[in-house]
């Protein structure tokens, strides 16, 4: 049980957690997951998705879509990205995915923010909330093996970038092939790191 399962929500019949995956990489979309639970119900294992292995992930991931009230996943691509910066694209999808849902509780963002669309439905940001509330753990489940499946597929078209092991962060493998091949259609171009190869090949 997270820290604030216990009794923190009492007053609330229902809870509707909301994370993300994909901020920070220079390559692929940001998915955000929405995830609706009734307060009190418990899937053993639920924690913040980095704390666990891709093997507890996945099964984690198929017990939360069969088991939870309600979920949402919406993956926003990368020429959103470049087009509204990647808070704005965080705080879009985080109000699609929450107003997507059929049934609704209170709104727990993992966070310190929270879209303009949903402060009018009585949402709370929790900081480290995907380490405190199940509903918020469950969302960044979703959302991250969503996206490492986006990315293992992307690595099968582009297999120098070395997408399937880095999910398109900045590592070393994956800066040479930048200097080395470019920039493809997968790349936040508004990142630095690939805006200075747009320069460069330019």
């Amino acid at each position: 049980m997270l820290e604030l399962d216990k009794s923190y929500f009492n007053n609330y019949e229902y809870i509707t957690g909301i994370d993300e995956a994909g901020r920070g990489p220079l390559a692929g979309p940001l998915v955000v997951a929405a995830v609706t639970m009734k307060r009190g119900f418990l899937i053993e294992g639920l924690n913040d998705s980095k704390k666990l292995s891709d093997k507890t992930r996945r099964k984690l991931y198929q017990r939360i879509i069969n088991e939870v009230v309600d979920y949402k996943i919406i993956v926003i691509g990368v020429d959103v990205i470049d087009r509204i910066n990647i808070l704005q694209a965080t705080m879009l999808g985080m109000q699609k995915a929450c107003t997507s849902l059929q049934k609704k509780g209170k709104i727990l963002i993992d966070g310190n923010r929270i879209p303009e669309e949903l402060k009018e439905m009585e949402a709370a940001a929790i900081v480290k909330g995907d380490q405190k509330v199940s509903a918020i753990a469950a969302a960044s489940i979703l959302a991250k093996v969503y996206r490492d499946d986006i990315m293992i597929e992307l690595n099968e078209k582009y297999p120098e970038y070395g997408f399937a092991q880095n999910k398109g962060y900045g590592t070393k493998l994956h800066l040479r092939a930048l200097v080395k091949h470019g920039v493809t259609d997968e790349h936040r171009k508004s990142y630095g790191p690939v805006a200075q190869q747009i320069l460069y090949f330019d």
